[in-house]
């Protein structure tokens, strides 16, 4: 039987996303194949992380112990997983469970919509912009199967980010067929300047997401 490598797994409040502010199940997986220039994960994916091996079977076994129905898939990078379509499968089927994917943008969607569905699975997909120095590993077809459950994240560091995520945004009309969320890089450029970039593009569909659990806790701290 296949065991996922766990880094961490909690319950704590939705730090960001559609969820934001609401309890959620974390579990967080070990390894991901892009290297952001501002990653604040790196322990999920550094040499020597301690992990715990679980089946799909007995992450599902947690998750329903919580008795929160709001789960979060995170990382790393989930869809990289060997198997993760096992535990997809099990989450798919149990309707009590909403359950996000955050996913860097780096590996397509699309496959894994037409094989669990959509009606309690949803993809918080990041797009890498040119700062985080992996823009080019960017799955670009994700930006067309995106639906109105589903939400595109640009996290900014710059102006130059802004600018580019904005020129994304329209292209794809990414107002009008997903949540779009823009969200700052802590000490690297200040939230005010994104609601002014906001004001003048007139983004009305978009919206700042700050990062709620960094405001609570330190941005050293874990399983928050």
């Amino acid at each position: 039987m296949y065991k996922f490598p766990i880094i961490e797994k909690f319950i704590s409040i939705d730090g960001e996303g559609p969820m934001a502010g609401a309890l959620a199940t974390f579990i967080r997986f070990e390894g991901c194949n892009l290297r952001c220039k501002w990653c604040d994960t790196t322990y999920s994916w550094e040499a020597g992380a301690e992990k715990e091996l679980l089946s799909a079977q007995e992450i599902y076994k947690y998750i329903k112990e919580t008795g929160i129905q709001h789960v979060t898939l995170t990382g790393g990078e989930p869809l990289m997983q060997k198997e993760i379509g096992t535990l997809l499968s099990l989450l798919a089927k149990d309707e009590k469970l909403l359950v996000h994917i955050e996913t860097n943008g780096s590996i397509p969607i699309e496959p894994f919509k037409k094989a669990y569905g959509e009606e309690n699975i949803r993809y918080i997909v990041d797009y890498k912009l040119s700062g985080s120095r992996m823009q080019e590993k960017m799955a670009m077809e994700n930006l067309d199967v995106v639906t109105k459950e589903d939400v595109y994240k640009f996290v900014v560091a710059s102006k130059e980010d802004l600018e580019e995520a904005y020129s994304i945004i329209k292209c794809y009309e990414l107002e009008t067929r997903c949540k779009v969320y823009i969200s700052p890089v802590m000490d690297q450029i200040h939230p005010q300047e994104i609601v002014e970039f906001m004001k003048a593009k007139r983004l009305g569909k978009v919206k700042l997401q700050l990062q709620i659990h960094k405001i609570i806790w330190s941005k050293e701290s874990r399983g928050v």
